[in-house]
């Protein structure tokens, strides 16, 4: 007989969770102006909200806390973490900060002026929003298929090779660099193939453009052309880490996806001038080059979890979790974005909620709907994130509108998938008597669903 599926690891600490009534949620959520950020997190009872810094470290990376170099320059516990950062990535020079949009500031700071164009395969809220914030321009270049649910296809993270070459002809010298995010988060955590990241990269090179990997889930990018590209089956995560970023200029990194820890991140280059450029922009914004905002504890728990996800156990244990979820959606004919990616569900609201016109946003919708039934915490990725086109000032709903269920890595267990797994069938089950969405009584300018204020409609 063959041996069932289990976990990689076993569980060392607890965290009790509280349940709550409905009326008490319907309270919670009215007082958050319907806004899931805004809620409590004793509030909450399984929180698929993001899996950014939401992970359980493993008992090395807590022996490793002990073990932090506090000094304010010249730390041990950066070097630990510098030499581990150049090992996997092979990357020379290498800055510190406090988490994946503060490598983004501190970069972009030195590279993106009023005007330059920027184009990527489905830039994330933050990306988009330093470039836009900056007065550039962030423009989409995934493939068409990534915008098909239903659609099954290994690498729908792919950049469209012909996009993007349009954008370069037609921008040649305003282009400072592109952006590929591996995996593609905006599309539904969607891998990019080590082909395509070749080519991408081959093609930005032939115009002179340099190409940043946007790398939070980069271990999770890995694991799929691990398990779906021909060629690299018997290849290690760490050798296939090692070639994606070969062919690239820089990365910045959010390392409390992929890096396992609660806070961090890092931009890590082989061109010296980008160094040179970034450091001014460090010291003032994050701190020291030796710590960039981060603890010597943060750094050395930091270089142990690059190491313990870039082994294929780890990964395989926590994609496997996310992918027996996808199987109790199935089993429901629930509509999510095929296939599953690594770290969490993107549920198809336009198709779920049939009833609620684009204009009341069906995707918050749908996550007010979820935390009320059951108290599960997700979160939009659709046209509220979307945010207003800078120049006309109209909501963006051109994208797809998705209720992304994010898994926090080593936390919670399957019985707990089943839970999130009955509580959106009984959400789906009385669909058609939804109706109404919600308006927006106040927005920010920019990067808005943090902290939107929306009215229940109906």
């Amino acid at each position: 007989m063959e041996l069932p599926f289990a976990e990689s690891w076993k569980i060392k600490m607890i965290e009790p969770l509280r349940k709550s009534t409905r009326a008490e949620r319907e309270q919670w959520l009215e007082a958050a102006h319907n806004n899931v950020f805004m809620l409590k997190a004793e509030q909450v009872y399984i929180d698929c909200l993001t899996d950014s810094g939401t992970g359980a470290m493993s008992d090395r990376q807590w022996s490793e806390m002990m073990l932090g170099d506090e000094s304010y320059a010249g730390a041990t516990s950066f070097f630990k973490f510098e030499s581990t950062v150049q090992r996997i990535f092979g990357f020379k020079y290498v800055i510190p900060t406090h988490q994946g949009r503060a490598a983004e500031n501190v970069l972009f700071s030195y590279l993106v002026k009023q005007g330059h164009v920027i184009p990527g395969n489905a830039h994330f809220d933050t990306t988009k929003g330093h470039i836009e914030s900056r007065h550039a321009s962030a423009i989409d270049v995934t493939i068409d298929e990534a915008k098909d649910t239903q659609l099954e296809i290994p690498f729908k993270g792919n950049v469209s090779l012909e996009k993007l070459e349009k954008v370069l002809s037609e921008n040649q010298g305003n282009v400072p660099f592109m952006v590929l995010t591996v995996t593609n988060n905006t599309v539904g955590g969607q891998p990019v193939s080590m082909q395509n990241i070749r080519e991408t990269a081959e093609l930005c090179h032939k115009y002179g453009v340099p190409v940043v990997m946007d790398s939070a889930r980069f271990a999770e990018n890995a694991y799929f052309i691990k398990t779906r590209e021909e060629g690299y089956a018997d290849k290690t995560i760490k050798e296939i880490a090692k070639e994606m970023y070969s062919y690239v200029d820089a990365m910045t990194m959010s390392a409390k996806k992929d890096g396992l820890v609660n806070m961090g991140g890092f931009i890590a280059t082989n061109r010296e001038d980008w160094y040179e450029g970034a450091k001014l922009f460090c010291i003032p914004f994050e701190g020291f080059l030796t710590y960039g905002g981060l603890n010597g504890r943060d750094l050395n728990a930091l270089a142990v979890g690059l190491d313990e996800n870039t082994e294929f156990e780890m990964l395989e244990t926590r994609i496997h979790q996310v992918q027996y979820l996808a199987s109790k959606l199935d089993e429901y004919g629930i509509p999510y974005q095929r296939p599953v990616g690594g770290h969490a569900l993107f549920i198809d609201a336009d198709k779920v909620l049939c009833n609620v016109p684009i204009k009341e946003f069906p995707a918050q919708t749908l996550t007010c709907e979820l935390y009320l039934e059951a108290g599960i915490r997700g979160c939009e990725i659709g046209y509220i994130l979307a945010d207003r086109d800078p120049v006309t000032r109209e909501n963006r709903f051109g994208g797809m509108d998705l209720l992304r269920l994010c898994i926090p890595r080593r936390v919670y267990t399957d019985n707990h998938m089943n839970v999130i797994a009955a509580a959106l069938k009984n959400v789906y089950d009385r669909r058609n008597e939804i109706t109404h969405g919600v308006a927006i009584e106040w927005e920010a300018p920019l990067m808005r669903h943090f902290t939107v204020k929306l009215k229940r409609l109906g």
